[in-house]
């Protein structure tokens, strides 16, 4: 067994005049973790697919996928002889764990039919304790209580290790991961890199890892493939092509990914930090120098709970509990934590779309808490927030002119402003005329961006604004962001769960868990020597992207 595990030669799918993969051409060896790496629209989830024989009916491929012991060519193969490397062979791990697992059925049932279909010798008493068994092996939690749950009682890592385990279910010789951990918070997604090494190391399982996240690949794998536009464009060992790339694209993709610079910070007002605490001496300089832009003191917010039973009383639930900080005009302020941290409920309470149980909010001098909707015009137009999904955001039946100008009182002279904001984000103005599903995803969010800044506001608030987006096209918003906070004097508060990011943009972070804010100061403090366990783990656990000296 000298030759490689995996040979794909001259691999073609088309999608009737289109060519999506275009000749591409690889091998996978016994043991080797390979990553494939590329922005959307690159090939890489077809490739996947190929691979699995799980191609869409109107898609057609040419080309050769060469198994090891397989005496057959798995492009156009029957459908017979994939269903029994499925699972035998090969393993899959997909993105997103709700939409691959049935929603109807309990996880141990999931997980021992996979192991009924390749070994219908065993009882059903021997399948639930190889489900067990099998649910252990990924480290979850109590399997018992596991395997009696559906899927949407768990949690996203919860469920990714159960797709791990299904995927490993029959021990594969080759374990394809597509973007496994993207929407995971950092801890977990350290958690579930971890498992997936553990794993293929144990049982010297090849590993194909599809991912947009240079970091990850650097951290996981061994040899990388980049793609872009359907094409194989470098190909080498980590270390050659991350320490030494041939391709103008690859070395595109390196620069947009490494944040460790801080090209985006250092022209914003000085830094000040919570409240309650020991602020830094140079944050007493500051608060004494210039009243805050914002100034939030005691914010809580509690929710009713559901009931467990009937007869059960209704458990509140503190989303938010006694925060206190202030943001200086001009500031880059960030807040960082993981999902069920709070961030999403201070952002709703600080944009006075949501009423607080407690505390005050002072913005511009103005207490928002108990203001009437009246009181609070100016208000509106003063702060504007970017969202994560700008195609959630942006009304579809709606022409992007309209959809820019919707936030204007008035729509007199609001084709000039339009054009102007259009203009200012990198777009053409002749694009007001089409509608969202038109563009790309980084385009939307600079619509998204334009619609925020027509109102002429003091405050940007932008939440999880990159994070669905590919790295180069990251880039591209990131630095447009500090162009226009520069070019309009926006004081800016940046909210995420990708550290580098918020490293990379703020002066001021502050830390999330669990509805309180743990640990706040200037962005490099915070970072290069953090008080709390908590942020600690954080930082420790985000995946560093770390190029080779050549």
């Amino acid at each position: 067994m000298t030759g490689p595990l995996v040979e794909v030669s001259d691999l073609t799918v088309r999608a009737g005049g289109r060519t999506l993969l275009d000749g591409i051409g690889f091998t996978l060896n016994r043991g080797e973790r390979l990553g494939l790496i590329g922005e959307s629209g690159s090939g890489k989830s077809l490739t996947a697919l190929s691979l699995m024989g799980l191609l869409p009916d109107q898609l057609s491929a040419t080309g050769s996928i060469a198994l090891d012991g397989v005496d057959a060519n798995l492009v156009g193969a029957p459908e017979r002889l994939l269903t029994t490397l499925r699972g035998d062979d090969l393993g899959m791990v997909f993105q997103e764990p709700m939409t691959a697992l049935n929603p109807l059925m309990k996880v141990g049932r999931q997980v021992a039919e996979v192991i009924e279909l390749h070994d219908g010798a065993l009882s059903r008493g021997e399948r639930r304790e190889a489900a067990l068994a099998q649910l252990a092996a990924v480290n979850l939690p109590d399997p018992v209580r596991i395997a009696r749950s559906y899927p949407h009682e768990l949690s996203g890592g919860q469920r990714q290790r159960v797709l791990i385990a299904i995927a490993m279910a029959n021990r594969p010789r080759v374990l394809i991961c597509d973007e496994p951990s993207t929407a995971l918070d950092v801890t977990v997604q350290a958690q579930i890199l971890d498992l997936i090494d553990t794993t293929v190391r144990e049982h010297d399982t090849a590993l194909l890892f599809i991912t947009h996240d240079l970091a990850v690949v650097s951290a996981l794998c061994d040899r990388v493939l980049v793609m872009r536009d359907g094409a194989i464009l470098e190909s080498g060992p980590i270390e050659r092509v991350f320490g030494a790339p041939q391709h103008p694209y690859t070395r595109a993709l390196l620069e947009a990914s490494d944040l460790s610079g801080s090209r985006l910070r250092g022209t914003a007002a000085a830094v000040s930090v919570p409240a309650p605490g020991e602020p830094t001496e140079a944050a007493q300089v500051s608060n004494e120098q210039a009243e805050p832009l914002v100034s939030v003191r005691g914010l809580g917010r509690t929710y009713r709970g559901s009931r467990s039973s009937l007869r059960s009383r209704a458990e509140p639930v503190h989303a938010l509990a006694d925060a206190s900080f202030d943001i200086g005009r001009g500031q880059r302020f960030g807040v960082v934590g993981e999902s069920g941290s709070g961030k999403s409920t201070l952002i709703r309470l600080l944009c006075a779309l949501d009423t607080p149980t407690a505390g005050s909010i002072v913005v511009d001098g103005q207490e928002v808490v108990g203001a009437r909707e009246r009181e609070l015009r100016q208000f509106r137009r003063d702060v504007s927030i970017v969202f994560q999904d700008p195609m959630g955001s942006l009304d579809p039946r709606m022409k992007v002119g309209d959809v820019v100008s919707e936030p204007l009182d008035t729509r007199a002279g609001s084709a000039e402003a339009v054009a102007q904001m259009l203009t200012a984000v990198g777009l053409e103005p002749a694009m007001a005329h089409r509608y969202p599903h038109q563009f790309s995803g980084g385009q939307r969010q600079r619509i998204s961006i334009a619609r925020a800044l027509i109102t002429k506001p003091k405050i940007l608030v932008a939440d999880e604004p990159v994070s669905a987006l590919d790295v180069s096209v990251r880039a591209q918003v990131l630095d447009l962001l500090a162009e226009l906070v520069d070019e309009y004097g926006l004081t800016l508060l940046f909210v995420s769960h990708d550290l580098a990011v918020v490293r990379h943009v703020c002066d001021v972070v502050a830390v999330m868990h669990r509805g309180r804010i743990v640990e706040c100061g200037p962005t490099e403090d915070v970072y290069e020597r953090p008080r709390e366990e908590y942020t600690r783990t954080l930082i420790a656990s985000a995946p560093k992207l770390v190029l080779p000296d050549l």
